[in-house]
């Protein structure tokens, strides 16, 4: 089994904004600093008065399905772990539950920069102590990153803004921790940036200010890649030339670490553990940061007390792996055993030829075992995890792993999707419930079928949802499996007729008479579909299909039509290109698409054959607005223009008028109607007041009630959500990072 082809992922650069600006104060010689900014368990900005009503939001259990960038157990405190993400922010391990609690849901829409974790630390003498350095992106129209510190095991947070930006879903996310409490003072915090150095806080984290260290900061390297404590020296790596680990014993002088290892193989230290009682560090090593891009690497253990180096690296890579290519990889996650000194577990990454491993030994590197090969997988809480094939990989994107320091043979490691664990080092389980870091692009609750809702998502394609409180069982959709959804449509008057598209390294779309729970491959497709699968739409009565095609790089090309289930298709010019296809709910000859160019709306009448011209002079520049059909009413649309508003047409497009209750709408759907109502519910992400929320409408947009609190916010949800045609006032809402979340009113 591999992962599916390259395509853009939930990890595309999101450009819908950058995080609210951040200030940096400057000291008296000349360095900034990051000054507190207040104590917080919800974001800053108070919602004016508005109607609100009480929901219990939960997560549609799917598992995992995100990178797990880290993992970590407290030393001193039994069943006490926290993981981190790229996108979907930190989790604290429940033991008693075997489930893990999200920490970072009430980051809103302001701070979705900061659902990234770059780094994790806990305090050894202060076990409910924790801290996170967010930020998601380092680019210039992302905001600033944070310090986000609590004494309460993550329930509640004080915040702190840096000067500088994190790369928490950048290259280089796999390596750390880059954040550490100082092994001599527990109110002394350093933080190993990406572009900008290494800083410290005296006072636990709520200000920062730069420290010396001897390496000049790149605005395109890795910097520091992890900060790790070896009794009480405290060590830095560094990844951008030079020696590439640095020590300090008093926390003000800093220097090198004498006898490094060098070469191509040892360019970008990643990870690197410290057994205490072996006076030993071991440190990996690759090529390149990752999780991508690496070819060579090694492990390397440090005698502290002699400074002799030790090369312990279990295979070297660069051999010939079992189908003949060549077995490249690097290395990556390094973990000791805290109750067996000399027992020390590594990881290798980005082996897809011969798949990553887990070695450990028990000899202090003088020789190890892969638990690969003697490894039984148990994926039957989430059985996507097959990726369609008959079994499960045992991973891939492995740079993270950690040992229970309670519990030798307890090992669990973070992959691409999910994060396994063993308990006897033969037989290893997701130890994911509770953690889903889905980037969700499409919904449809289904108005009648076996299926509460079918969703499309970044990564990990169309998901069929026979249940929602467990993962589906049917997995992932297959002939053929997705990697990232772009389409997905069921026709109005028949739904069980769906159709999805999405990259794929096969064919990029399929057709489903069974409302989705099986599919068949198109018989055909455009030759542009391998390169730019767009989105799709079906007419009400499942007879025609139109696909726009739009390049990952945002060029756009001709639409196409099929009328056969896609074993032909023919090119609509008067389409306009790139703009999204959308079928009307009640006359299966119309559709509509909103061409954000110019600002136009476009109608057919003759089931997509051609497209004319209707209400101008719209919101224009901007792909992500979209127009939604209203359930069983011809030509009853409703356009989202993000910060421009919202705006309903009862004429099929040829005229809209704004919706002057709310001042900006994101993304928009309809439910089941209120009793005693005539119009389906309609629920949209948008401004009615000062900040963006979840809204239910029960009369026609009139007024609104907000649906979210300030506990559930999940950063930016802008780009999909839905009703429940066969429940009133149940929600279904597509996160980026936080998977799909859905609530009822209490």
């Amino acid at each position: 089994m591999s992962l599916p082809s390259s395509h853009p992922g939930r990890r595309t650069v999101l450009t819908a904004g950058a995080a609210a600006g951040l200030t940096a104060v400057p000291l008296l010689n000349g360095v900034a600093t990051a000054v507190e900014r207040t104590t917080v368990t919800a974001p800053d900005r108070a919602p004016a008065a508005q109607a609100a009503q009480a929901h219990r939001w939960r997560n549609v259990v799917i598992g995992g399905t995100g990178f797990v960038t880290g993992v970590l157990f407290h030393p001193r405190v039994k069943g006490l772990a926290y993981a981190r993400t790229d996108i979907g922010g930190a989790y604290r391990w429940d033991a008693r539950k075997r489930s893990w609690t999200p920490l970072n849901d009430s980051l809103g829409w302001d701070d979705h920069n900061l659902l990234g974790v770059e780094a994790i630390a806990v305090d050894p003498h202060h076990p409910d102590r924790l801290y996170l350095a967010v930020g998601t992106y380092t680019q210039s129209w992302a905001g600033n990153g944070a310090v986000l510190r609590s004494d309460d095991r993550g329930v509640t947070w004080s915040r702190t803004d840096l000067p500088v930006k994190l790369g928490a879903n950048e290259d280089g996310r796999g390596a750390g921790e880059r954040l550490i409490v100082d092994p001599r003072d527990s109110d002394t915090l350093w933080l190993g940036s990406r572009h900008d150095g290494l800083w410290r806080s005296t006072d636990r984290g709520a200000t920062w200010a730069r420290a010396d260290f001897p390496a000049e900061p790149s605005p395109t390297g890795q910097g520091i890649t992890f900060l790790v404590a070896g009794g009480r020296t405290l060590y830095a790596s560094w990844a951008d030339g030079g020696p590439t680990l640095r020590r300090t014993r008093d926390g003000v002088d800093w220097e090198d670490v004498p006898g490094l290892p060098d070469g191509p193989a040892a360019r970008v230290p990643i990870r690197a553990a410290y057994d205490e009682a072996g006076h030993a560090l071991y440190v990996t090593f690759a090529d390149a940061p990752g999780p991508n891009g690496q070819s060579d690497g090694g492990v390397h253990r440090l005698d502290t007390a002699t400074g002799a180096w030790t090369d312990v690296t279990p295979v070297r890579p660069g051999g010939t792996a079992d189908d003949g290519s060549r077995d490249t990889f690097a290395y990556g996650g390094v973990a000791v055993d805290a109750r067996r000194p000399g027992t020390v577990v590594v990881t290798t990454n980005n082996r897809w030829a011969q798949v990553d491993t887990v070695f450990r030994s028990t000899d202090g590197g003088r020789s190890w075992t892969s638990l690969k090969e003697t490894a039984v997988l148990d994926v039957s809480e989430t059985p996507y995890l097959r990726w369609g094939e008959q079994r499960p990989k045992f991973g891939w994107w492995i740079q993270a792993v950690a040992v229970d320091p309670f519990d030798s043979r307890h090992i669990v490691y973070g992959t691409g999707a999910t994060l396994y664990g063993t308990r006897d080092l033969v037989r290893w389980a997701p130890e994911i419930r509770g953690l889903e870091e889905s980037s969700v692009r499409q919904l449809i609750s289904p108005p009648a079928g076996r299926a509460r809702l079918i969703s499309g998502l970044a990564d990990i394609g169309v998901m069929y949802h026979d249940s929602l409180t467990a993962s589906p069982s049917r997995g992932m959709a297959d002939n053929p499996v997705f990697g990232t959804a772009t389409g997905l449509a069921a026709a109005a008057g028949k739904p069980s007729y769906v159709v999805r598209t999405g990259w794929a390294s096969g064919g990029n779309g399929a057709y489903s008479r069974d409302g989705g729970r099986t599919w068949q491959p198109f018989g055909s497709q455009p030759e542009i579909a391998a390169t730019a699968p767009g989105p799709i739409a079906v007419s009400a009565d499942g007879r025609v299909l139109l696909w726009s095609f739009v390049h990952w790089d945002g060029s756009t090309h001709a639409t196409h039509r099929s009328t056969d289930n896609g074993d032909t298709w023919t090119q609509v010019p008067t389409f306009p290109k790139g703009a999204a296809p959308v079928a009307d709910p009640v006359d299966a000859g119309r559709f509509y698409a909103y061409d954000t160019a110019s600002g136009t709306v476009y109608r057919s009448a003759d089931g997509g054959l051609t497209f004319t011209a209707g209400a101008g002079q719209l919101a224009t520049g901007d792909s992500q607005f979209r127009i939604a059909a209203a359930p069983g009413r011809p030509g009853d649309l409703w356009l989202s223009a993000k910060w421009n508003g919202l705006f309903r047409s009862t004429d099929g497009g040829l005229t809209f008028t704004k919706v002057t209750s709310c001042w900006a709408s994101y993304s928009l759907g309809f439910g089941k109607a209120a009793d005693g109502a005539a119009y389906p519910a309609v629920f949209q992400v948008g401004s009615t007041e000062r900040i963006t929320a979840v809204f239910r409408s029960d009369d026609e947009g009139a007024s609104w009630t907000r649906i979210n609190d300030d506990a559930h916010q999940w950063g930016w949800i802008g780009e999909t959500i839905t009703g429940d045609p066969r429940l009133h006032g149940r929600v279904y809402l597509g996160t980026n990072g936080r998977g799909i979340q859905y609530a009822d009113p209490v």
